[in-house]
């Protein structure tokens, strides 16, 4: 869009509270939110977006909950969060200019619709990156400093009761830490970690200068300077180009007792390469809030191996993360009404 316009009809295709809707019209004015809570799954805790899995909608209820969707200008949410359903309704509305995913990974649900190059020209998709940024970034440094400080061996004594000989703990103003990544989360991560006086590299495709990050690595060259790091945290989505590019090529090269955490997608680590290179002390801790495939099967070594901390893929839940989805949409209403470019676009060639 190039010029301002005056409305935007938006549907809640997923549940948001009453309250969200109403702070989202005060914050733009121009927009119209339209939801009706019986036709979406009930929240189980903050953020839910899919709802309660026993929900079931009758006949009439799945009409008039397509027919609310098929009028939007816009989508609040993938509606019921299935790419399916996100197909059927681009075919179905054709006035349908703009999806906001919930998710800050929602391209991968894009791509699953199989939307046709049409639908991908005629509509803008945004996701909710950066959102989360703040809780995964803590969860980064929390598993960096549980790795710095044995939280493994400390947990393991105090269990057993054993007060051993004083050890030395690692120091995080000592240290070099390659973040993975150097979008909103990882940019995040970049700038607490600088904050508490590590050396921040970082990943970049383009090149771009990011506060608080002193060498910026080709993805290409992971490998090359993974012997002079001592922590490496995987920030990026998952696309095709991401896949396992943390693998057996970067892990055999890297630095041992390197401390490993995760808060983007798990399919950008290699789990197989992983569990080699915890068992050999290439990596000497790992915290994994993501994994390959979710949940974590249950004869997954992961789960007991003595050096991995297991978060159930939690570290960005937050009671505030839908108000701040909700914030982030009213403001990108505006953007789009005023014809200004919007942010966290999903790329419909690589879908990130």
């Amino acid at each position: 869009m190039t010029q301002t316009e005056d409305r935007l009809r938006v549907v809640a295709a997923v549940p948001l509270d009453e309250e969200l809707c109403r702070l989202i019209e005060r914050i733009e004015p121009r927009v119209e939110m339209i939801s009706d809570p019986a036709l979406v799954p009930p929240m189980r805790w903050p953020a839910d977006w899919e709802g309660d899995p026993a929900f079931s909608r009758t006949p009439q209820q799945q009409a008039d909950y397509e027919a609310m969707v098929d009028s939007a200008d816009a989508l609040f949410g993938i509606p019921d969060v299935s790419p399916a359903q996100l197909a059927r309704t681009v075919v179905a509305n054709p006035r349908l200019r703009w999806v906001m995913t919930t998710a800050a990974g929602g391209g991968g649900q894009v791509k699953a619709a199989g939307l046709d190059q049409d639908a991908l020209d005629r509509i803008v998709f945004t996701t909710s990156a950066g959102v989360h940024a703040g809780p995964l970034a803590e969860f980064a440094v929390f598993g960096v400093l549980a790795g710095a400080k044995g939280l493994p061996r400390l947990r393991a004594d105090q269990d057993a009761r054993v007060w051993p000989q004083r050890w030395e703990m690692r120091q995080i103003d000592e240290m070099t830490v390659l973040v993975v990544g150097l979008g909103g989360i990882g940019a995040e991560c970049a700038r607490r970690f600088h904050a508490l006086g590590a050396t921040v590299w970082g990943t970049t495709r383009s090149g771009r200068p990011v506060d608080g990050v002193s060498r910026l690595i080709a993805p290409d060259e992971i490998a090359l300077v993974a012997g002079e790091v001592d922590a490496i945290v995987v920030t990026l989505p998952g696309t095709e180009q991401t896949h396992h590019l943390i693998g057996e090529q970067v892990l055999t090269a890297i630095r041992p007792g390197a401390i490993l955490a995760s808060v983007g997608r798990g399919t950008v680590i290699d789990e197989r390469a992983l569990l080699a290179a915890l068992d050999d002390g290439r990596i000497g801790f790992a915290a994994m809030d993501v994994f390959e495939k979710e949940p974590l099967a249950q004869d997954s070594p992961l789960w007991s191996h003595p050096s991995v901390l297991v978060s159930p893929h939690t570290a960005a839940r937050s009671s505030k993360e839908a108000e701040r989805i909700a914030r982030r949409f009213a403001e990108s209403a505006g953007r789009l009404l005023d014809g200004e470019p919007l942010r966290a676009t999903v790329d419909t060639v690589e879908f990130y």
